[in-house]
């Protein structure tokens, strides 16, 4: 039984990259070919997102910080910035507990989370299991090249270049 949850704890790491990313991309801007896919869950209790953002990404939402963004203001718990979609102009507000995959395509970078609803369920779930499963190989965000919402793509096989770690890998289950 693991009583320290070390899973939360490299997750709440992890998230914490994340974060010191994005607070220096607000001070500085985004250096060189650097920018980033942010993908999350718009059920997250605490997402602000306007009614017809909700209604196009119900279940998960990819934003893209590269040219067409601005205002980004990075708190201790969530993000907000200030997006184009289609052309109408939105302010997004995303808890970093809402984030389920960051991805900077200049250098290969990107990492995978669960949400804390999934980790809830998962805990929920940790006496009914029986066996071990085995882990999930790691994986990559497909690039995509536009500056608006995108819906999640589903992940890519990691065939090369800059590793995701997947933190469930290492979960005992």
């Amino acid at each position: 039984m693991d009583y320290i949850r070390y899973d939360l704890l490299a997750q709440a790491a992890l998230r914490g990259v994340v974060r010191t990313v994005l607070v220096d991309a607000a001070k500085k801007g985004l250096p060189g070919e650097h920018h980033f896919k942010i993908t999350f869950d718009p059920t997250v209790p605490g997402v602000r997102l306007s009614e017809r953002m909700r209604t196009q990404y119900p279940q998960t939402m990819t934003i893209v910080l590269q040219h067409q963004f601005w205002d980004l203001v990075v708190g201790e718990d969530t993000f907000e910035v200030g997006l184009s979609f289609g052309g109408v102009p939105e302010r997004v507000v995303v808890p970093f507990d809402a984030v389920t995959a960051f991805f900077d395509p200049a250098v290969q970078f990107g990492l995978q989370f669960e949400t804390m609803e999934s980790q809830a369920a998962d805990d929920a779930d940790a006496p009914a299991r029986e066996s071990e499963q085995a882990p999930e190989p790691a994986t990559r965000l497909p690039a995509q090249n536009k500056a608006d919402a995108l819906p999640a793509p589903e992940p890519a096989t990691h065939t090369g270049g800059g590793e995701v770690v997947r933190l469930d890998r290492f979960r005992k289950k």
